[in-house]
């Protein structure tokens, strides 16, 4: 009979950073998403002293406060611009970040996750542009706000 394997979760592990590792898992390998995780705060620390504090600055930084979303009134598609909700405010800048990275070609996870997130903690990369222009795109749809209530 097979025995359980048991996952040791590393104690100084928050659970932002549990939701990250879980978001970058493949294929239910979370050992590998860990490992990476943890390779690129190593990555981190050797160019910043308190790597935790980048990952939770980058996660910040990325979190969007509006985006549209497509409602269809009188046959017509407007793009109403909403106010995001926490839940998916993380879900978003997690998913951008780690999109971010895996479109990057020719080096390893861990030293692209790395760059994308030290980048976002100084407010720059793909993540932040991602976030830039969904706030752009709800600034400019301003005129369509009153239909959010239908």
């Amino acid at each position: 009979m097979a025995q359980k394997k048991c996952i040791h979760i590393p104690e100084n592990s928050t659970p932002l950073q549990e939701k990250f590792i879980n978001y970058l898992m493949h294929d239910g390998k979370k050992n590998i998403a860990r490992n990476i995780f943890k390779n690129t705060l190593q990555i981190i620390s050797e160019k910043d002293q308190y790597p935790e504090k980048v990952f939770e600055k980058a996660v910040e930084n990325v979190k969007p406060t509006l985006e549209v979303r497509a409602k269809r009134i009188g046959g017509a598609v407007y793009q109403i611009p909403v106010e995001v909700k926490p839940n998916r405010q993380l879900a978003l800048a997690f998913r951008w970040i780690i999109g971010a990275s895996r479109g990057g070609k020719g080096a390893p996870m861990e030293k692209k996750l790395a760059g994308e997130l030290m980048a976002a903690a100084n407010g720059e990369g793909s993540a932040m542009k991602k976030k830039e222009d969904t706030i752009k795109m709800a600034a400019a749809n301003k005129a369509f706000a009153h239909y959010a209530r239908y």
